[in-house]
């Protein structure tokens, strides 16, 4: 069985420090510094002109503010399952833009986005909570729907392979970056989290899902490993 919500937002509950740091604290994902630059100048490249900024999933924060650093003084929208989490990224994102910040404790399977509210969407190292193929098309619907004509949706995320052997290969080479970072014992505890919480698809599956839902047009960023960045836009 497969964490419950209220498991996962125990854990992030008590992890706000670590994800607090712009430089280390997404040190388990592969990348993770040059995934934010790819992600946050994406955005600003394909949404030049954006004024509203949602954030699913938004940690500390961080995310929100390498795209303020891009793109100042937008209004942004911070959505997390934990509490503590948003109050830190309220705090630090709010201190960062001239904009209106609003946070949402939700799970985004659950809470309305509404239509053609935001100019562009981050989700980072969220989407892999979601379960069944209705699920994730139900999301993704749910965001192309939220975003303006011209908007673009940016995802870096735990992704898993279609071929086992390709996996077996994937997962071992993340293993690698794991234990030279912490340890042996280190890697083992990300590993039982991830089989305890995650769900991760396909990057491919992601890319058909996010054309399926209406995107016109589908951009990849970086994949390293189990670890993917990519986007879509949404036409004019």
């Amino acid at each position: 069985m497969k964490s419950t919500v209220e498991e996962i937002r125990q854990r992030f509950d008590n992890d706000v420090e670590r994800f607090s740091n712009l430089e280390t604290g997404q040190s388990a994902t592969i990348d993770a510094p040059l995934v934010l630059e790819l992600v946050t100048q994406a955005a600003a490249a394909c949404s030049p002109r954006a004024t509203h900024l949602l954030d699913i999933g938004c940690g500390a924060g961080n995310y929100s503010l390498k795209m303020l650093a891009a793109l100042p003084n937008l209004n942004v929208s911070l959505v997390d399952l934990s509490q503590p989490m948003l109050t830190r990224a309220a705090e630090r994102v709010g201190a960062a833009t001239a904009g209106q910040v609003v946070t949402h404790q939700a799970d985004i399977r659950e809470l309305e986005l509404g239509e053609g509210q935001f100019d562009i969407i981050l989700a980072a190292a969220v989407f892999h909570h979601l379960r069944g193929d209705d699920e994730w098309r139900a999301v993704f619907a749910k965001c192309f729907r939220a975003l303006r004509p011209g908007g673009s949706i940016w995802i870096s995320d735990l992704i898993e392979h279609s071929s086992q052997p390709v996996q077996t290969l994937m997962k071992a080479r993340y293993g690698e970056y794991l234990a030279a970072l912490k340890g042996n014992e280190y890697r083992e505890t990300v590993f039982g989290y991830i089989e305890k919480e995650d769900t991760p698809r396909p990057l491919l599956f992601q890319v058909d899902m996010l054309r399926e839902v209406g995107f016109s047009t589908v951009e990849l960023l970086h994949k390293n490993s189990v670890f993917a960045a990519f986007g879509g836009l949404r036409g004019v």
